[in-house]
């Protein structure tokens, strides 16, 4: 991997501690490199060969290139992803005491493998609301704590003997954090009083907020040859570093290429952040009415446009063999996987699917195919529920990981180069 995209990988890792994180590095990266921000409630003036982005409620993200030589009846090239990851959310009124230890009361987010989260430093990161003289625009404030402020311990051994033959986790006895020892001076309600300090206002002023814990753990290259990386929330973000950087690396001459981040992938999409809701078509449609285009324009464009849904895939587990496909084994450091599935979690078909294999063919970029187990039912991606709104070819693409929805995952090095260069050679 060459040192800037290992630099921006790294980055976005430490630094996506939430879906609004991600988007606030995303933004910082396009604006680097040139992107204008527009705002969906105002009317656009667009340019060929102009690029520009749209944040959407903090947590989505949609930046596009127009095409130099942009014309009438050209298309869309999509890349999708996700900036959400399974975790906690903290909920509201969090603060408890149990005996003399302050904890905080929170919910599962998504699906992680929930004792890779014990005996983990966590913090907290998300948005906000506060008070404001315009009650229907209160303040917003993003916050990323970076202090190990929780944690989750697991029983001793010697309080369950059984532990090491399996044990289910009750997700609201089991899973609540500590977060400080009672002090008769502050009182019990400690995390409202901490937050409120960190933001500089006080308790009373802070209405709602939306907060992730996280894996403070910093990312690391592993292996005799570092050829792996072990990371918290590889799923996606390694998608929305590789989005970014074939977008912004590529160079539009046809066309508009999009690279749409969706929130909520994790809790099934169906959001006005997420990929189930109608936002992405309303977005493309603009583009076209900002270049005079009409409605009937419009959707001839997007019959003959194509999308890329990008996000991990399973690698093969050399200790669980037995889990995986008997003849698609994709293994890591191997190439990007092609998902299919029949059931259509995966909106990948043939016609698509050689699309992608071109490109990787004609520019010697590794790849490799991934089926589920006929008898274990895989997980989805954002590609299906975005192919109800935008009837185009779609093929589902990710690296290969292991340990998908643990706190720390793996993957191979060498995967996300690949990945790269398919998304760039597909924009370009």
């Amino acid at each position: 991997m060459s040192n800037c995209n290992k630099e921006n990988l790294f980055k976005m890792l430490s630094s996506g501690t939430s879906p609004y994180m991600v988007v606030k590095e995303s933004v910082e990266q396009l604006e680097e490199a040139g992107f204008k921000r527009l705002e969906l409630k105002h009317d656009w003036g667009l340019d060929h060969g102009g690029k520009y982005y749209v944040e959407h409620h903090g947590s989505s993200l949609f930046a596009f290139a127009v095409g130099r030589d942009f014309a009438f009846r050209e298309n869309f090239k999509i890349v999708t992803a996700h900036t959400d990851f399974p975790g906690f959310r903290i909920k509201p009124n969090p603060d408890l005491v149990t005996n003399k230890y302050c904890q905080i009361n929170v919910e599962v987010y998504g699906g992680p493998i929930l004792n890779t989260w014990l005996d983990r430093p966590l913090s907290a990161a998300g948005r906000v609301t506060l008070k404001s003289d315009d009650v229907f625009h209160p303040k917003i404030r993003i916050i990323d704590l970076k202090k190990p402020l929780f944690i989750i311990p697991n029983l001793a051994i010697h309080l369950n003997r059984d532990i090491n033959k399996g044990i289910e986790l009750n997700k609201q006895i089991d899973l609540l954090p500590i977060t400080a020892i009672v002090n008769e001076e502050l009182g019990g309600e400690r995390f409202i009083k901490y937050l409120a300090k960190e933001l500089n206002t006080s308790p009373e002023a802070i209405l709602d907020y939306e907060l992730n814990l996280y894996n403070l753990d910093e990312p690391c290259l592993l292996g005799m040859e570092e050829e792996f990386l072990s990371s918290p929330r590889i799923d996606n973000l390694t998608s929305v570093q590789a989005a970014l950087t074939g977008m912004i690396q590529s160079k539009a001459i046809t066309g508009i290429n999009v690279a749409a981040l969706f929130d909520h992938e994790e809790v099934g999409s169906r959001t006005k952040q997420g990929a189930g809701s109608s936002i992405l078509a309303l977005l493309l449609e603009k583009i076209f009415l900002s270049f005079g285009r009409d409605r009937a324009k419009f959707l001839s464009a997007v019959s003959d446009s194509c999308m890329l849904s990008v996000d991990v895939a399973h690698g093969l587990h050399p200790n669980k063999m037995g889990r995986h496909d008997i003849t698609n084994q994709p293994v890591l450091g191997q190439g990007v996987c092609i998902k299919e599935s029949c059931s259509q979690s995966y909106a990948t078909d043939s016609e698509a699917i050689a699309i992608v294999e071109q490109l990787c063919l004609a520019n010697h970029i590794a790849y490799q195919k991934f089926a589920n187990r006929s008898d274990i039912a895989g997980g989805s991606t954002i590609g299906a529920i975005a192919s109800t709104h935008l009837p185009m070819r779609i093929v589902d693409i990710g690296i290969p990981i292991l340990a998908m929805h643990s706190s720390r995952e793996v993957m191979g090095i060498k995967d996300q180069d690949n990945l790269i260069k398919i998304l760039q050679v597909y924009f370009s």
